[in-house]
């Protein structure tokens, strides 16, 4: 026989399982009403068929005042259009939004994105030399040294091969360093001979043009309004079999590829970019010197903000990173704002050989200074969440505040700088730094 029970026994342990039930079943309904409003919150985020303007500003924490003169002055500047976007609605914009301009190495940032699509799925390895991709150039042939140049190292702009091309700046061949003086992935330099073969390797995995693939793959799920597979030129010459291609688009467009990076890489309910691809656009552990100034850090063929410097000067908001093109344009994403910003210049070549887009690419419209100037206006222009933006900080104004943002966010904490070597060529300094880890 068993042991009797109590009644008392068996009521407690009746309040025991419905307690139990009870705080289950709640936190499953809590689970499903965030998962509702994320949802909802991501559908109501993105634009359909056309952007939707943001019906009053100053509710949602912008001085309407502030954010007027902020455009103004950027027409003032000469930008012939911008789209600021926050929370997938636009908040103020000017200009030919509308007009397809080349973006000159902004396209450096378009097919970044298509290698982060193609080497998840498994179509090209990263990993690769280019030796095994069987990758090569005019004469001077590369070394077998050079070959040994991964995918990757190529994407970060540090492939140690410097071949020259046909389509580069005056500035960039003056500070192109020497041939073999540094060994793949070791020394960052701003290379078109990388970002062109990274165009043949492209085409040669996939089978596609590079307009076709950005087409199928990014435009359509975005539903970008203007973008056509032919919007993608390429230039050519003898000096290199790799070609240059370029992308003509318009502002618009580019602010959605821009919310597309804001959102990790998901347009809806379908991941397009895998989310841990736009994270490398995060995270960088150098300091590039640029124009002999510091410019942030570079990876995933992005600008980086890195301790408090940027391609466009110091104070952007911590996490910030930015496509950039010569003249200037840009998509700056900026995440702990939930904001992008869209700049076009009007400097389209008028014809569509090497040396017209040359010149165009080097006849600057807003210098960098200048349009680091337009988007710090645009920032003080934000008068909620938190207060306004304060030039010099970061995210907040606060530099305690960027650290836990920072160590929240598992980007770099903002320390003493430890420089661990300097690299000089030709003019151009790379100030590899470690930040102390706390």
């Amino acid at each position: 026989m068993g042991q009797p029970t109590s009644p008392f026994l068996e009521l407690f342990r009746g309040n025991i399982a419905a307690s139990q039930i009870m705080r289950t079943r709640n936190q499953l309904l809590l689970s499903l009403a965030v998962l509702f409003l994320i949802c909802h919150s991501n559908a109501a985020e993105l634009p359909k068929q056309k952007w939707k303007m943001m019906k009053d500003p100053a509710k949602h924490g912008w001085s309407t005042e502030k954010l007027k003169a902020a455009l103004d002055f950027a027409k003032a500047s000469h930008s012939s259009a911008i789209q600021v976007v926050q929370d997938g609605l636009v908040v103020g914009q000017f200009g030919d939004v509308d007009k397809k301009i080349s973006s000159y190495s902004i396209r450096k940032s378009f097919i970044s994105a298509l290698y982060g699509i193609y080497s998840a799925e498994g179509v090209i390895d990263i990993n690769q030399t280019l030796a095994q991709l069987g990758i090569d150039d005019n004469p001077p042939a590369l070394t077998k040294n050079e070959k040994q140049a991964r995918i990757v190292d190529i994407l970060r702009a540090r492939s140690g091969v410097y071949h020259p091309v046909d389509f580069e700046t005056q500035y960039m061949i003056n500070i192109r360093p020497q041939r073999g003086s540094h060994a793949p992935g070791t020394f960052w330099y701003h290379n078109n001979w990388d970002f062109n073969v990274l165009g043949t390797i492209f085409e040669k995995k996939t089978g596609l043009s590079i307009g076709e693939a950005f087409y199928r793959r990014i435009a359509v799920p975005l539903g970008m309004q203007d973008f056509k597979p032919e919007d993608v030129y390429y230039i050519e010459g003898p000096i290199s079999m790799h070609r240059a291609y370029h992308f003509e688009i318009t502002a618009r467009d580019m602010a959605r590829f821009g919310l597309l990076y804001l959102r990790n890489g998901r347009w809806g309910n379908k991941q397009i970019i895998p989310e841990a691809w736009v994270e490398k656009n995060t995270r960088a552990d150098e300091m590039i010197r640029w124009h002999d100034a510091d410019a942030g850090g570079y990876e995933n063929l992005w600008w980086l903000e890195y301790h408090g410097s940027s391609l466009y000067g110091p104070g952007l908001p911590v996490g910030t990173y930015i496509a950039s093109g010569a003249g200037v344009h840009i998509i700056m994403v900026i995440p702990s704002l939930n904001l992008v910003i869209v700049n076009r210049v009007d400097n389209d070549p008028p014809s569509k050989d090497a040396h017209t887009v040359i010149a165009a690419a080097e006849h600057t419209i807003v210098p960098t200074t200048k349009m680091g100037e337009i988007v710090r206006m645009i920032l003080a222009a934000r008068t909620g969440r938190g207060g306004p933006f304060k030039p010099g900080f970061g995210l907040s104004g606060d530099f305690e505040m960027d650290r836990t943002v920072r160590k929240r966010k598992n980007l770099q904490v903002p320390t003493q700088r430890k420089p661990c070597c300097v690299n000089h060529s030709f003019g151009m300094k790379v100030l590899e730094e470690k930040a102390s880890r706390n």
